[in-house]
């Protein structure tokens, strides 16, 4: 399982393309070939889950009731945005521009380790998706961590 952590900005090309850390690029597993599928984030945001952990994620997709209108819409609104990108020779990968659009990445774009995924943000979105967190760690880690 790749692990990615940590955080970095970098310049979007007038082509869409972006750089991934090389720490980042050095947590993706050999089974990952390179190979990103890049999707909408939960958050205005860009999610990119190398190839062997996609794989997992579609195994999960895959066991969804289909009957159930939510599973359907859940799978559609995750596949419809989804595509593989592969890391370029410069370590870049290139975004879709519907991606691009709807997380708001102009020029500069945040790049944020998740651990199974890697997140692009634009900073200012970024910013204020901060702005409306609380700021008590302590509180967020027992409420999501505490029994």
């Amino acid at each position: 399982m790749s692990s990615f952590k940590g955080q970095a900005y970098y310049s979007v090309d007038k082509k869409g393309r972006v750089a991934i850390p090389a720490k980042m690029r050095s947590a993706l597993r050999p089974e990952a070939l390179g190979t990103f599928t890049m999707t909408r984030g939960f958050e205005q945001c860009i999610y990119l889950y190398p190839l062997d952990e996609w794989q997992r994620k579609e195994v999960e997709y895959q066991a969804l009731n289909t009957y159930n209108r939510k599973a359907r819409h859940l799978i559609r609104s995750i596949l419809m945005w989804a595509d593989e990108v592969a890391l370029d020779g410069q370590g870049r990968v290139a975004l879709m521009k519907p991606l691009i659009e709807y997380a708001g990445i102009k020029d500069r774009a945040l790049i944020i380790g998740a651990m199974d995924r890697i997140e692009i943000w634009d900073p200012e979105v970024f910013g204020k998706y901060l702005d409306d967190q609380p700021d008590d760690h302590e509180a967020l880690a027992e409420s999501v961590m505490g029994s």
